[in-house]
């Protein structure tokens, strides 16, 4: 059993250390709050974007299918058009620029790396814009190097997109993604991130950036009026396609962005909460066995007195 000295030592210790999780849990939970915000006023923007851009092409595709007007250019071919043989992905995964968020950096690591090793396997060349320190560490030490992005005169700061996203620089990043794509310079781009469930569930997730899909998961084609090629639109449709079509590619980085953010938090003030509850239980236990060691120290002082005195 361990000394009453080293055991004194141990408590003020853990007390030391849980002054520093309780902190650390009070600035997560702090940031979570704010991030949350951010998320929730962006999505309802996003969403909306999307389903009138979504509204546009199925009233555009309506009326072709009705000869009310001849195709034209301009309608996102070069961002919706899926490539026969994928040989080159670029590969956009995010992740924390510091740990004690339990499994965050982990979970999306692992995801990136099965993405890579998948379409290396396939034969095709992966590109990864590394968002994030925490990732870029990673991708450095199986032999990849990430990519850059120009910004203004020098390239994005991917460890500031991380701890603080931003639309100009992730407008950048977009933009960069969507030209590659344009000159055949990727055939595919993904994205890799954690997704913000709920405080106490982050979820590592993986999804298509381009070619672009409308909305592969509801399985929906657009309202009533548009599946009927009832819209007017002026000036034209294929206009008003090629101004909103960047700009929800562009929201939806940022989005992105602030969705990886909010369950960095998350994760963050769960761990630094799982911390401190583990360092309560400790410090009890620790306590525990101080008292029982002093009072045996006592007891056994108790007995060499009283036998001392039997002499």
């Amino acid at each position: 059993m361990p000394s009453l000295k080293e055991i004194k030592g141990r408590i003020g210790s853990v007390k030391s250390t849980l002054k520093i999780t309780s902190a650390m849990k009070l600035v997560a939970s702090s940031k979570l709050r704010r991030a949350q915000q951010a998320v929730q006023s962006m999505l309802p923007y996003e969403r909306q974007l999307h389903t009138i851009l979504q509204d546009l092409m199925t009233d555009y595709a309506a009326k072709l299918d009705l000869g009310k007007i001849a195709p034209s250019e301009g309608m996102g071919g070069a961002f919706v058009s899926g490539r026969g043989e994928i040989r080159r992905v670029a590969l956009v995964a995010l992740s924390s620029n510091s740990s004690l968020c339990g499994g965050f950096n982990a979970n999306a690591v692992r995801l990136a790396l099965e993405t890579i090793r998948s379409y290396e396997s396939a034969g095709a060349a992966v590109t990864v814009f590394a968002v994030g320190r925490k990732m870029s560490e990673a991708m450095r030490r199986v032999g990849i190097t990430p990519e850059e992005v120009p910004f203004g005169d020098g390239t994005l700061d991917f460890v500031k997109l991380s701890e603080k996203p931003d639309y100009a620089h992730a407008s950048a990043l977009a933009g960069a993604l969507m030209e590659g794509f344009v000159s055949e310079g990727f055939d595919r781009v993904e994205l890799v991130w954690n997704h913000f469930v709920s405080t106490a569930s982050q979820k590592a997730v993986r999804e298509t950036f381009l070619p672009f899909a409308l909305d592969p998961a509801s399985g929906e084609s657009g309202s009533e009026e548009a599946r009927q090629g009832l819209f007017i639109v002026e000036p034209t449709t294929a206009y008003q396609v090629s101004e909103l079509l960047p700009k929800v590619l562009k929201l939806k980085i940022f989005t992105v962005l602030l969705d990886s953010s909010a369950a960095e938090h998350a994760a963050r003030t769960i761990a630094m909460q799982t911390a401190t509850d583990n360092g309560e239980d400790l410090l009890q236990e620790l306590t525990l066995d101080y008292n029982k060691g002093r009072q045996q120290k006592i007891t056994s002082e108790i007995l060499d007195i009283v036998g001392g005195s039997l002499k």
